[in-house]
């Protein structure tokens, strides 16, 4: 496979995952936005904008932060090179690319979601509409993740697709995981309260784990039990010990194919290792912001070594 070819396929699954997980993260600002009075709405909007990456980009173009702008601004924004709708029209840019390296079905399901988003992201998004859009977003990536397990080759292509996804997948949990207790929590004395509790929701509804929580722990909303579920449990599909272990079966399917292995499968060994036997206490002993800043180093890490194993860029 060229280069180009296994770029465009990894960077097709990173940016379909990374509006996924921008939708998720919107949904759950939405959610507890609604709840709260004018003055704690801004600062939800504030942590969603933050949480996103996208804060200098934002206030650059607004100098408050509504409900509205916020979510028109991360879903259409034409001065926002980060908005959904950017990041849809790349992951169809690079299907097109590569569309003799996926299938019929993948392409179908690319290509009309992309249709039916820019025909609504047309409009500015009003607060009875939000909703649905956010909706059809995460239904977009469920019908192309949908589409590839049930129809493409389990050839290189295929690993790179998926590389991409956990790859992105492990960023965005860590980034949202790591904003809790910078940004989405006021002060340290709101440890254990009603606002710790509820901001610790936001944050299973931002990674589409409060459903398989909820069923774990039966409700009980706990920032241990919490951590050890997002970092550790690997039976959580957006786990960050997940992740890995998806990460480090892709990327060693793909060195059997290549009959070599790379700096990238040296990378993602180290890597194993830092996260293979440790703790949840182990974790906040030595600082969960710590901790995941270093996780974070070794995702561009091995992203890096993925490009220039597989010569992204000739």
């Amino acid at each position: 496979m060229l280069g180009r070819t296994a770029n465009g396929m990894f960077w097709m699954f990173r940016y379909l995952e990374r509006a996924e997980n921008t939708a998720r993260l919107l949904e759950a600002g939405l959610r507890m936005a609604l709840t709260r009075d004018t003055a704690t709405a801004e600062e939800e909007w504030r942590s969603v904008i933050a949480t996103s990456g996208q804060r200098a980009a934002y206030e650059a173009a607004h100098e408050d932060y509504t409900g509205q702008q916020v979510w028109n601004f991360i879903l259409r924004g034409r001065d926002n090179p980060a908005s959904v709708r950017e990041m849809f029209g790349a992951v169809r840019t690079n299907a097109r690319m590569v569309r003799t390296n996926i299938s019929s079905e993948v392409w179908g399901a690319v290509n009309e979601n992309w249709m039916a988003l820019e025909d609504v992201l047309k409009r500015p998004i009003g607060q009875n509409s939000v909703g649905d859009v956010v909706g059809m977003i995460r239904r977009a990536g469920t019908l192309v993740h949908g589409a590839v397990e049930g129809s493409m080759l389990r050839n290189e292509g295929y690993h790179f697709a998926r590389a991409g996804t956990f790859i992105e997948r492990a960023e965005s949990t860590a980034r949202i995981l790591d904003m809790k207790y910078y940004l989405l929590l006021p002060t340290l004395g709101h440890v254990g309260s009603r606002i710790d509790s509820g901001q610790w929701e936001q944050v299973l509804r931002s990674v589409a784990g409060a459903s398989a929580y909820s069923w774990l722990h039966a409700g009980r909303i706990e920032a241990r039990s919490i951590v050890e579920f997002l970092v550790l449990d690997d039976r959580f599909p957006r786990s960050l010990a997940f992740c890995r272990s998806a990460l480090r079966d892709q990327l060693a399917a793909l060195a059997r194919i290549h009959g070599r292995e790379g700096e990238c499968n040296a990378l993602m060994r180290e890597a194993d290792m830092e996260i293979a036997e440790i703790t949840v206490d182990q974790i906040f002993d030595q600082g969960l912001h710590e901790f995941l800043l270093n996780l974070m180093h070794n995702n561009v890490a091995i992203s890096t070594a993925i490009a220039n194993d597989y010569r992204f860029h000739h």
